[in-house]
C-alpha cells in the first residue's frame, strides 16, 4: 500500500512538472468506504489516480472488487489508468470521481470519497480545417480510400459526430490510434446504419408513445375524472406530484395545438384542460413520471394488460427506457452500440411471444428492440417492426448485430419470428 508520504511525494512531483493550479475539494468521510482518490491529469493527457484507504477497514466497489489482495502501488495507478477516472462531479453532498463517459446520478459507475486534489486544466487546441482533420485521422492509422469524399462527410456530418462512430475502431482512447485495417468507409457505414435505424425507431417509438397516452385516459378518466393529474391524493410521493404538476402546465402552457389554445379562451376554472387534452401535449417522459407516480395500482394494471404485460411495473421501467432511447433519437445521438442507463425489465415469462435467451447485456439496444416488438405486437398485430429491422440488417452487412447486444441465435426467437 502507498504511504502518505508516498502519495505527498508524487503529488508535488506532478505539480512541479505541471505548473497548473490546484483545486481542492473536501467532504466528510463516506461510512466504511472511505479512501483518498487523487486524479491527476497532465499536458499529455494521461490521467493518474493515486489510491490510499484511509481505514484498514475500508472496502472496494464492487467494480474494483478484484484489488482487494492487490498491494502494489504501480498496479493501482496501472488499473485505475486504464479506467480514465477523471472527472469529479457532487451528487448529494458528496463527491464521485467517474469515467469521463459517467454522469453525475448513475452511482454505479462512480466511485465515492472523501478528499480530492486535482489540476485544472486549460482546453487550447483550435480548431482545425476539414484537410487538417484528413491527416490527423490518417496520422492515428485510419485508411482512406477517397479523401474528397472523406471531406464532404466531415463537411456534412462534422468530425465530432462521426468520432461516436470509429471510437469503437480506436485501439488505444488516450492516443486514439486505429486497428489495424481500420477504414473510413467503415466509419460511414455504420454512421448511415445509425441514421436509418433511428428513423425505424422514431416510428415505432410514436405508435407506442400515442398508444400509452390513449390508454392512460381510457383507464384513468372514468374512474378518476377529467383532473386526476392535479390531485394530490392520486399521487405517491407528494414532492414528485408538485414537480410533475409544475412542468406540466409549463409543457401546457407552451402548447400551440388548436384544442389547447381553444380551450384556455373558452374555460377559466380549473387552470388546465382535461386529461384528455392535457395528455396530448406533454412529453413522453412527464407522463411516463405521471404513470409512475400514480397511486391506483388497479388502473395501472390495467393499462399494462391492455400491452401483454402482467404487472405495471414493467411497463413503468418500459417508459423510463423509451424515453431515454426516444431522446437519443430525436437528438440525433448514436443509438446502436450504445449502453443505456436506464435498462428496461425483462420479464422471464409473458403472456404473448417473447424472448426464451436472457443471455444478453441488459443495457445493450438489444432489451429495448425486443420491448418494442412485443409492445407493437400488442398494438398492432400487423405491424412491419420486425420485418424491416431485419431487412435493415440485410441491408447493412458490415454491422455486426452481436454489438447492438443480439444474441447468436436471436433469429431463433419468437419475438423475431414473422
Amino acid at each position: 500500500m502507498p504511504t502518505p508520504n508516498c502519495v505527498n511525494y508524487l503529488l508535488q512531483f506532478l505539480i512541479t512538472l505541471s505548473n497548473s493550479p490546484i483545486v481542492e475539494r473536501q467532504e466528510s468521510k463516506v461510512d466504511v468506504q472511505s479512501y483518498v482518490l487523487i486524479s491527476l491529469s497532465i499536458h499529455t493527457h494521461i490521467s493518474l489516480v493515486i489510491t490510499h484507504y484511509l481505514m484498514e477497514s475500508a472496502v472496494w466497489t464492487e467494480s474494483v472488487a478484484n484489488l482487494r489482495k492487490v498491494f502494489d502501488f504501480k498496479y493501482f495507478l496501472l488499473v485505475f489508468q486504464q479506467k480514465n477516472l477523471r472527472i469529479v462531479c457532487r451528487f448529494k453532498k458528496k463527491h464521485y470521481l467517474c469515467t469521463d463517459k459517467s454522469r453525475p446520478l448513475p452511482i454505479r459507475t462512480a466511485y465515492p470519497a472523501g478528499h480530492f486534489l486535482y489540476i485544472d486544466m486549460r482546453y487550447t487546441k483550435q480548431a482545425m480545417t476539414l484537410a487538417q482533420q484528413i491527416l490527423t485521422l490518417q496520422g492515428r492509422g485510419l485508411m482512406i480510400a477517397d479523401t474528397n469524399k472523406a471531406e464532404q462527410a466531415l463537411d456534412a456530418i462534422s468530425y465530432f459526430r462521426l468520432a461516436d462512430y470509429w471510437y469503437h475502431l480506436e485501439a488505444d482512447h488516450h492516443t486514439h490510434q486505429f486497428l489495424p485495417n481500420s477504414h473510413f468507409e467503415e466509419v460511414l457505414a455504420c454512421y448511415y446504419f445509425d441514421k436509418d435505424l433511428k428513423a425505424l425507431l422514431f416510428k415505432a417509438i410514436q405508435t407506442i408513445e400515442v398508444a400509452v397516452r390513449s390508454k392512460v385516459i381510457k383507464h384513468f378518466a372514468p374512474t378518476c375524472g377529467p383532473f386526476w393529474f392535479m390531485d394530490a391524493t392520486k399521487a405517491v410521493n407528494q414532492r414528485r406530484f408538485q414537480t410533475n404538476l409544475e412542468t406540466i402546465k409549463k409543457e401546457v402552457g407552451r402548447s400551440k395545438e388548436r384544442y389547447i389554445r381553444e380551450h384556455f379562451r373558452k374555460y377559466t376554472d380549473p387552470d388546465m384542460p382535461p386529461v384528455w387534452k392535457t395528455l396530448e401535449v406533454i412529453s413522453l417522459g412527464e407522463l411516463s413520471k405521471l404513470f409512475n407516480n400514480f397511486n391506483d395500482s388497479q388502473l395501472k394494471h390495467n393499462v399494462a394488460h391492455e400491452f401483454g404485460l402482467n404487472h405495471h411495473k414493467f411497463l413503468s421501467s418500459w417508459l423510463e427506457s423509451l424515453t431515454s432511447l426516444r431522446n437519443h433519437c430525436a437528438h440525433h445521438a448514436r443509438v446502436w452500440n450504445r449502453a443505456y442507463p436506464l435498462k428496461p425489465t425483462t420479464p422471464q415469462v409473458m403472456p404473448n411471444k417473447w424472448i426464451t435467451n436472457f443471455t444478453f447485456r441488459e443495457e445493450s439496444l438489444y432489451a429495448q428492440l425486443c420491448c418494442i416488438a412485443y409492445w407493437l405486437n400488442a398494438i398492432d398485430t400487423n405491424n412491419t417492426f420486425v420485418g424491416d429491422l431485419k431487412l435493415l440488417l440485410l441491408r447493412n452487412p458490415s454491422i455486426d448485430p452481436a454489438m447492438m447486444g443480439f444474441p447468436s441465435n436471436w433469429r431463433q426467437e419468437p419475438i423475431w419470428q414473422l
